[in-house]
């Protein structure tokens, strides 16, 4: 019996053993390091344009005269379920949009009841003002009832306003913003240096050189 308990003890203790000795040559050969900053790599959601800052975006007249009213009409899809466009339409739980543009802000078009926060701003529905209020309808006016979060891509606005124009307010698109002349800016033609009169006789001319005077004077 002792024998017997004897040759248990002795397998245990082998076992263990042979687990330790495999723990420690495994960690051996799998040895990892520290790195050599903690925590891990986030991208920034806003991509390039958080290295940069935000992107430019071009005046609202330069992307209205690319607009589509086509795809402007496609956009506002998503305000038919709050608008109406129609004339003589209903309010729904936005006010109906037809003539909106050129309009003043919070009409009490049809007794729609605008928040103070809207009506506060005073002013009409220009393009520009349009365009601030697809961008984001709470940064125009905060504390306004427009629950939209609106649109990031400034061409869809574009779109969208020029169908809301079609609309009933036909209003005159501004003219496009003409680009800035070439070295306005501090451009290469801004720096070039004036070469004309900054050259350097050659040695040897009769104006640099004493000894060709000498003998340009020998000959006369």
């Amino acid at each position: 019996m002792d024998n017997r308990m004897n040759t248990i003890a002795g397998w245990v203790l082998f076992g263990c053993a042979a687990a330790l000795g495999l723990s420690i040559a495994s960690g051996m050969i799998y040895h990892s390091e520290a790195p050599e900053k903690a925590g891990y790599p986030v991208e920034s959601a806003d991509g390039a344009e958080g290295a940069g800052g935000a992107a430019k975006v071009e005046p609202i007249a330069n992307r209205l005269a690319a607009a589509d009213v086509t795809k402007g009409q496609a956009s506002f899809a998503k305000c038919a379920a709050c608008h109406s466009i129609n004339q003589g339409g209903a309010n729904g739980v936005g006010p109906n949009l037809y003539g909106v543009v050129g309009e003043e802000l919070a009409a009490a078009k049809h007794g729609f009841p605008f928040s103070d926060a809207l009506k506060s701003k005073g002013g009409k529905w220009t393009f520009d003002a349009l365009d601030a209020w697809l961008t984001s309808p709470r940064k125009f006016a905060d504390g306004t009832k427009m629950t939209f979060a609106g649109l990031s891509d400034p061409q869809e606005r574009a779109n969208v306003i020029a169908y809301l124009n079609a609309q009933g307010s036909n209003l005159p698109f501004p003219p496009p913003e003409a680009a800035p002349a070439a070295g306005a800016e501090g451009g290469d033609n801004a720096t070039a240096p004036d070469l004309a009169n900054g050259a350097t006789p050659a040695s040897g001319a009769p104006s640099v050189d004493p000894a060709a005077a000498v003998e340009a004077a020998k000959k006369e």
